[in-house]
């Protein structure tokens, strides 16, 4: 690649012809449909070769400037096989959603308006259309007209914000200052959560000062689902932590009942909704979600079930003050307007125009296409359950959404299988342990995912475990 020593005014005026010829934009763009058109027939997983050339990238910092046109060469060239093709109907792990086409090009628009979304004179639009998503959601999920939502890089953050607000609501509820005060001398706030809590729970939990060993940990039934009878007695200072789809075998906490019983004591609800929360919007999965309404805060992620791109993440909140109070920034050249300013609901001031996506998305798939997706998700996710039965293994969990759980029976059988698999690169799946046992954990995230991409997927299965027995002999 070369490298040009060339003046402050000529790098100047480089840039400014660029950015009126347009020619890289369309090299990017062709590139970007290059890819796109391989992406769902691909090898899953990078091929060993495409890895290695991975080393292309190792150099010292340039002494000088660059060619852009070589730069999206050498990234397309070296860069793009070297992606997981995530984007395709194949891939089954890390409940990472693909991306519906409207969401892709709504993301190249919104690049090239680059905006700021921190305040409303800074993107008028983002504002607008983060008010009128926020609408939606609560539509979607049935939530209070009062809740209020931020948009955020993911549940992780999600999370965060959802314990920020239940922090600062308990503690002005016991007129203690939190924000002046801090946890000095502060009355114990109490969480509770099941023993399958994912560990981004835990994670914010430990961010945020509360510190991992005051957890109140509740045993969970054979799925995963956290047990009523199990629950500690609360009260008006406690914190109780659902989850709308377990991260392995998928399972929704009974939310109508347990949040009845912490409605009575006083307690705030947040509910981990990550990626089971969008079945609220599917006529036939809907009841997995009976009785959120009565939570406080949940979190979800766009770029999972939704199919938006990364990064998207939503917290939601029915308690404005005590969100915008936790996340409470000040400064003279902050000026609010009448109209939303989008830093009032997340950690973040300098954020990208991601609502954009999910606007483009709700608005393209309407009431019925999310449906559709949530519930085309679930019957992709039985079918493969199905199949991979059909060939004698063994499924470890209720199919209630999109979550699988397989053995080969023995441990080392199930590892082995799964080492090949990823191996022969046609579908990739992770693995997790599950009641002491190891698995292969699928998760079906992916509008592009047909009933053939399935049963080529259980092949593959098939095959790894045929390999992983001639291995043992």
């Amino acid at each position: 690649m070369k490298s040009t020593n060339e003046s402050s005014n000529q790098l100047h005026s480089r840039m400014f012809k660029e950015m009126k010829d347009k020619d890289i934009f369309h090299k990017a763009l062709e590139y970007g449909c290059e890819y796109a058109d391989n992406a769902l027939d691909r090898n899953v997983f990078p091929i060993s070769n495409a890895l290695e050339n991975l080393s292309v990238f190792d150099e010292d910092f340039p002494e000088y400037s660059s060619s852009a046109s070589d730069i999206l060469d050498l990234l397309h060239n070296f860069g793009s096989p070297a992606t997981v093709s995530q984007i395709g109907g194949r891939y089954f792990g890390m409940v990472n959603g693909g991306i519906i086409p409207v969401a892709l090009a709504t993301r190249l628009l919104t690049d090239f308006w680059d905006q700021n979304t921190v305040l409303y004179i800074t993107s008028p639009i983002a504002s607008k259309l983060e008010s009128v998503t926020e609408k939606w959601l609560t539509q979607i999920f049935n939530l209070p007209k009062s809740t209020v939502a931020g948009f955020v890089s993911g549940t992780s953050m999600a999370i965060f914000c959802g314990l920020a607000a239940a922090r600062f609501r308990i503690y002005e509820n016991l007129n203690w200052d939190f924000n002046a005060k801090g946890f000095m001398h502060a009355p114990r706030i109490r969480i509770i959560t099941s023993k399958h809590t994912h560990s981004t729970v835990v994670k914010m939990i430990t961010v945020l000062g509360f510190g991992r060993s005051n957890i109140e940990y509740v045993e969970t039934d054979d799925q995963g689902r956290m047990i009523k009878e199990k629950i500690p007695e609360m009260d008006h200072k406690t914190i109780l932590i659902l989850q709308a789809g377990n991260v392995n075998s998928g399972s929704f906490d009974d939310f109508e009942e347990i949040c009845q019983l912490a409605n009575d004591a006083g307690a705030w609800i947040h509910i981990d909704g990550a990626f089971g929360l969008w079945t609220a919007g599917s006529e036939k999965l809907k009841h997995l979600t009976k009785g959120i309404e009565k939570a406080n805060s949940w979190s979800v992620d766009g770029h999972k079930t939704l199919n938006t791109p990364y990064d998207s993440g939503i917290i939601l909140c029915n308690d404005k003050d005590a969100l915008v109070s936790s996340l409470h920034a000040t400064g003279s050249y902050i000026l609010y307007g009448k109209e939303r300013d989008g830093m009032l609901y997340t950690p973040e001031m300098s954020r990208r125009a991601r609502v954009v996506e999910i606007y483009a998305v709700l608005k393209y798939l309407g009431k019925k296409g999310v449906g559709k997706l949530v519930t085309g998700l679930h019957e992709r996710a039985l079918q493969f359950a199905y199949e991979l039965e059909q060939n004698d293994f063994e499924i470890l969990n209720d199919v209630v959404f999109n979550q699988i759980l397989v053995s080969c029976g023995k441990d080392e059988l199930t590892e082995k299988t799964l080492n090949v698999l990823q191996e022969l690169r046609e579908c990739w799946c992770g693995g997790s342990q599950w009641f002491n046992r190891k698995v292969i954990r699928i998760s079906v995230c992916s509008w592009a995912t047909t009933s053939k991409d399935i049963s080529r997927s259980v092949k593959s299965f098939v095959e790894a475990r045929d390999r992983a027995l001639n291995f043992n002999k």
